[in-house]
């Protein structure tokens, strides 16, 4: 995890706060800054929760972050604070946990967004109903999510009475890391208590009304199991603005891409062009026409999020460009 020509400690991100990241190393936990030139000024990537990294240890109080490691997992979505720009969700992963409750708070369509993001991070994702005490209605649920997400796994659990655990568990190994995506209320901090056998995390309840939930979690953290797995736990996200799912997207409505390579028009836009194929399954009704409007409107994001790299690129260079220029400067001066 220590490639030779990076001077330091090895370490991972175990949280991320406000400037201050929680770290776990060969000396235990701990807290790092990042160490400004490498981050600010050179461009290195910004670590998040789950990112290995290498740090100039201080025991005596906060450590440096000099760089991020190479990350074979990762997701971001679009930052909802900013409306333009990247915020980093968590990285090396090995299962992506999509969590929908089986109550009034169920959505396939931000169920879609989930697994376009997860199928993009190039991680396993596993579809997890909870709360399954609240309803015996699985069939409904199941048949909605297979409509969704055909082909991938789906567990019906129970935090609450141990009920489809066992599904669950057979993922809980050694040396791997899960990640919980799912809107607040969902049972994500329940379920991480479930899977360690004790109270790690605070639980909130849902109003009955509308079985929305509290936040919870206020912040990402991964916390590590008795036996060794790894599990990072996410702040409920209701809305995920998708950032860059190209390839998650074409494999999360594969069907729908399969259909636009059949049209008669290469630049086809699905709306009254003659032989579009994609028109005429939603007419036949092979197609679901509310699914192809998630489509589209993912699709449109992730193209306004491409438009927004290329936008941050730019303004990247144009900075770099000043700061070289302002160091010849004062280097000339002296």
């Amino acid at each position: 995890m220590n490639p030779e020509n990076n001077k330091g400690i090895p370490a991972r991100i175990i949280s991320v706060h406000k400037g201050r990241f929680g770290i776990v190393s060969e000396y235990g936990e701990g807290f790092a800054q990042l160490k400004g030139k490498e981050y600010y000024y050179d461009g290195d990537t910004f670590p998040t929760v789950g990112d290995f990294v290498i740090i100039d240890y201080n025991k005596y109080g906060d450590s440096r972050i000099t760089k991020t490691l190479e990350r074979k997992t990762y997701f971001s979505r679009r930052d909802p604070d900013k409306g333009r720009g990247e915020q980093a969700i968590a990285a090396n992963f090995d299962y992506v946990f999509i969590m929908q409750s089986m109550n009034h708070d169920f959505n396939p369509k931000r169920l879609e967004r989930y697994l376009t993001v997860a199928l993009q991070s190039k991680a396993e994702p596993v579809i997890v109903l909870t709360k399954a005490d609240l309803t015996d209605d699985y069939l409904s649920y199941i048949l909605e999510t297979s409509r969704v997400a055909e082909g991938v796994k789906t567990c019906i659990v129970s935090s609450k009475t141990g009920y489809g655990m066992n599904d669950v568990l057979s993922y809980l190994q050694k040396g791997k890391t899960l990640v919980f995506l799912g809107s607040s209320g969902v049972g994500k901090s329940s379920l991480v208590n479930a899977l360690a056998g004790e109270r790690i995390m605070d639980v909130n309840g849902i109003r009955e009304n509308d079985s929305k939930g509290r936040h919870t979690t206020t912040h990402r953290e991964l916390v590590m199991l008795k036996n060794g797995t790894m599990i990072i736990d996410t702040p409920g996200m209701r809305e995920l603005g998708v950032w860059d799912v190209t390839e998650g997207l074409n494999d999360a409505f594969s069907e729908i891409e399969d259909l636009a390579n059949r049209c008669r028009f290469r630049n086809c836009r699905h709306e009254t062009e003659p032989g579009c194929a994609v028109r005429e399954a939603i007419e036949s009704g092979r197609l679901d026409e509310v699914r192809f409007e998630s489509y589209i409107k993912i699709k449109a994001e992730a193209k306004y999020s491409e438009d927004s790299v290329d936008y941050r690129r730019q303004k990247e260079l144009r900075f770099k460009s000043i700061v070289i220029g302002e160091r010849k400067k004062r280097k000339d001066v002296y």
